[in-house]
Parts: structure tokens; C-alpha cells; sequence
């Protein structure tokens, strides 16, 4: 079953959140990263995962009346955004579910273990391939 991990930030806290990482704190975050992502590969369970870029480098889009794109600045919705994400094939939910919490104790300011929230959600198969 596949699964997409993702993790969020609230777009207004987006720069306070990444200049509170010291270069050290950045370095053992994407370690811990790097480190989940290894395992999963080497495990037959990546599909694809990455981290994204901020809410100041977000694009809206919206087809205009004659089709063509309307584009803005900036998230199309204020409050969390998407900062990155896996989507792994897995045998059941509760691996899905060890997969998150091991993306939630990633290192934090300090080297803290964040425990950001992670959210779960599954990736329905194709109905045409049943």
C-alpha cells in the first residue's frame, strides 16, 4: 500500500522556524533525513520524498478564462505549508504510521528532537487497474 508522509509548517513561521537551525542543527537534521531516506531505499519501500522550498517561493495558479494561467505570489491558502514529504510503498498503515514518527523525531534546534506533526495519508490504487 502507499502512503504520502508529510510534514508541515505554518506558512507565517516558516522563516522564523528555518533561521532558529544553527549550521550545526541544520547538519544533523539532514542527516537524520538523509539517514530515513537510506533506510527506506534500502528497503524496497521509497517511492519518492523531498523537502520543499518556502512560502516566499510558492506560485498560485488559477486558468483564466481563456485557459491560460493566472499566477500569484505565495501560497494559495494561509496557514500550514507543505515542507516536504515521502510517499512510500509499505506492507500496512502500521509501518507507514514508524515511518512518521521517525520523520518526527528529527533533530530540532539544540539537537532536540522536533516532534513536529506528520500527517499520514493513504494513496488509494488505481480503480481502473483492479
Amino acid at each position: 500500500m502507499k502512503y504520502m508522509i508529510q510534514m508541515n509548517v505554518p506558512a507565517d513561521q516558516w522563516d522564523a522556524v528555518m533561521s532558529s537551525y544553527s549550521e550545526e542543527d541544520m547538519q544533523a537534521m539532514y542527516a537524520h533525513m538523509n539517514a530515513l531516506n537510506a533506510d527506506l531505499t534500502s528497503a524496497g519501500e521509497w517511492v519518492d520524498g523531498q523537502g520543499l522550498g518556502g512560502p516566499s517561493q510558492a506560485k498560485t495558479v488559477r486558468a483564466g478564462g481563456d485557459g491560460r494561467p493566472q499566477v500569484t505570489a505565495g501560497p494559495a491558502y494561509a496557514g500550514p505549508v507543505l515542507a516536504g514529504y515521502w510517499v512510500v510503498d509499505v506492507a500496512d498503515e502500521d509501518r507507514a504510521l514508524e515511518i512518521a514518527a521517525r520523520a518526527s523525531a528529527c533533530p530540532g534546534p539544540g539537537g532536540k528532537p522536533g516532534s513536529d506533526p506528520v500527517e499520514v495519508h493513504p494513496i488509494p490504487g488505481d480503480p481502473t487497474q483492479a
